[in-house]
């Protein structure tokens, strides 16, 4: 079973993102966490395919999640979600492991649902 997680402490953010991913990939699993403590008991459960990674969470940064996230589930997408665009930003979440980044505001669903196709399995 193919499973997202969304990591992300805006709640409406989370839920439209959740809306638009669930409407395009209706058979994939979406769980959330509003934080990094929820998102590494997630991931204790289960290494999900792609998360989806706030840079800047009330507990701990996105980007120290990332890494910690991809020590135990080395095969996990992580796409950094921001509202800051900047070049220290974007190489700091790929020496943090991060795959992709993601500029709230910015990125449009198109770029977000190929970024899922590209992932899926088969």
């Amino acid at each position: 079973m193919f499973q997202i997680l969304l990591v992300e402490d805006d709640p409406i953010f989370r839920k439209i993102l959740k809306h638009e991913l669930a409407h395009w990939f209706p058979s994939i699993t979406i769980e959330e966490a509003s934080d990094g403590k929820e998102a590494i008991g997630k991931t204790d459960e289960v290494c999900p395919q792609i998360i989806f990674m706030d840079i800047k969470l009330p507990d701990e940064s996105g980007l120290q999640l990332t890494r910690k996230i991809k020590a135990k589930c080395p095969g996990t997408r992580i796409a950094i979600l921001t509202s800051h665009d900047s070049p220290e930003y974007r190489q700091a979440a790929m020496e943090c492991g991060a795959s992709h980044f993601f500029v709230k505001g910015a990125s449009n669903g198109c770029e977000i649902q190929s970024f899922v196709e590209s992932h899926l399995e088969g």
